[in-house]
């Protein structure tokens, strides 16, 4: 069974040093708050000044200051960024049960390559992390069950952390619950109705994969009534945002009128975006060599602006 890739929140990206947007940075990741005073100017994107706050109080033993150090290193939050030092702190505040630590601890482990990996011990902290109700725990360990233990009880208890994931909201376990739904995996009964539901919570939440394949279950009636027009929208929305499989689904949708009035010179323009990013469709390609030289030149100003 075929799952999203693992979720995560930080990866190293080569010691570089980084500044995201206040609002990219999750700041209720730390347990109990940090003081104050070091949390807000977290929250402000002033990280030095966080790290230089935080980090008496982290050696003073405080979980929540100690995950915050981590953090910041973990990221390269205007510091350069520093695994190993994170991993550290991480360690630390794993100690004292700190949930968010448990999982990131996991993941460095997991991600850490040769000097620093240890996949086994990542994964009994990520079922400690799960456990503790950290929702991408609970995705991570079902899908290195899924991939560690194909036998049936391996597959249910995978099924089951992918539920706990799905049923706090996070998209790319309500996609896969859609997939568990569809095929029948880990105990569950295969259940369209149940897959559709599961595909639309996720595709709710921008995830585009779910938004194409609600869409084209939507146009063809899988999993309960069928709705051109609504899946054509669940489709627009995904090639708007730039998945090139849904261009072309757009396109082919646009070229029979299925769900929208049929428009050539629209679904070449389409197609034209999804062939940018590299994907070729015969059926499509015959489409543009169908096309007048006027209407090849109008459906390439479409596609610039699309």
């Amino acid at each position: 069974m075929v799952m999203p890739a693992l979720a995560e929140t930080t990866g190293p990206d080569g010691g570089r040093v980084t500044t995201p947007a206040p609002e990219a940075v999750d700041p209720d990741r730390f347990s109990e708050r940090p003081a104050d005073v070091a949390y807000g100017a977290f929250q402000r994107g002033l990280y030095k000044t966080a790290l230089n706050l935080a980090t008496p109080l982290a050696l003073e033993g405080n979980p929540a200051a100690q995950t915050l150090v981590a953090e910041i290193y973990s990221r390269g939050l205007g510091v350069r960024q520093d695994v190993v030092t994170a991993m550290e702190w991480y360690e630390k505040a794993a100690e004292q049960k700190v949930p968010e630590a448990v999982f990131q601890l996991a993941m460095i482990l997991l991600d850490g390559g040769a000097e620093i990996g240890d996949p086994d011990r990542a994964y009994t902290l990520l079922k400690e992390a799960a456990d503790a109700g950290n929702r991408l725990a609970q995705f991570n360990f079902a899908q290195m069950t899924n991939s560690r233990d194909q036998s049936p009880e391996g597959m249910k208890t995978a099924a089951a952390y992918y539920e706990k994931a799905a049923e706090a909201g996070l998209a790319d376990a309500q996609y896969a619950m859609a997939q568990i739904y569809e095929q029948g995996f880990g105990g569950k009964p295969v259940d369209m109705n149940e897959a559709r539901r599961w595909l639309e919570l996720a595709a709710a939440q921008n995830f585009d994969t779910a938004q194409i394949q609600l869409g084209t279950w939507l146009v063809e009636g899988i999993g309960g009534e069928r709705d051109r027009e609504a899946g054509f929208a669940w489709l627009l929305r995904a090639a708007r945002a730039g998945n090139p499989a849904a261009q072309n689904r757009i396109a082919k949708l646009y070229r029979a009128g299925i769900g929208v009035e049929p428009d050539r010179v629209t679904a070449a323009a389409w197609y034209l975006r999804a062939r940018r990013a590299g994907l070729v469709d015969m059926v499509m390609e015959d489409q543009l060599n169908g096309l007048t030289e006027d209407e090849m030149q109008l459906a390439s100003r479409r596609a610039a602006v699309l």
